[in-house]
C-alpha cells in the first residue's frame, strides 16, 4: 500500500533530522534525485547535494523534534504537513518550523522528487 510506504518513508525522514544524521537522510534519496527547499530557489540534483545542504545541521541545530501527518496520497505522490521545532546552536535561539512536503518515492521507497514550503518563527 502507497499510504505505507510514505508513511515509512517519513518516518525515516524524521530520526534522520532529529538524529542530526546528513548520512541518514542523504540515504532516503534516489542518486539523481531532486530537492527543492523553497518554491523559488533552484532544486538540489543528487545525493550528494543533499548530502552537503544536511551536512550543516549537526553544527546549527540541536534538540531537534519533528512530526509530520499525510494529508494526500496518489500513486506517483504525497502531500505531508510537518511541523519542526530545533535550537540554533550559535545562539541558541528556539527555531519553529510549520511546513508542507511534496514528494515522489519510487517502488524501492527512496525518494525521486522533493519539494516543500515552510514558515519559520524564531
Amino acid at each position: 500500500m502507497k499510504v505505507d510506504r510514505f508513511s515509512s518513508w517519513l518516518q525515516r525522514y524524521k530520526r534522520a533530522w532529529e538524529n542530526r544524521d546528513p548520512h541518514a537522510a542523504q540515504e532516503l534519496f534516489t542518486e539523481n534525485a531532486t530537492y527543492q527547499e523553497t518554491p523559488f530557489t533552484e532544486p538540489l540534483r543528487g545525493r550528494e547535494a543533499i548530502y552537503a545542504y544536511w551536512s550543516d545541521v549537526p553544527n546549527s541545530q540541536d534538540q531537534v523534534r519533528f512530526e509530520s501527518n499525510i494529508i494526500a496520497v496518489t500513486e506517483q505522490l504525497c502531500v505531508a504537513w510537518w511541523h519542526a521545532s530545533f535550537i540554533r546552536i550559535p545562539n541558541k535561539a528556539r527555531v519553529t518550523l510549520d511546513g508542507i512536503f511534496v514528494f515522489s518515492l519510487n517502488e524501492a521507497g527512496l525518494c525521486t522528487e522533493f519539494r516543500e514550503w515552510w514558515h519559520r518563527q524564531e
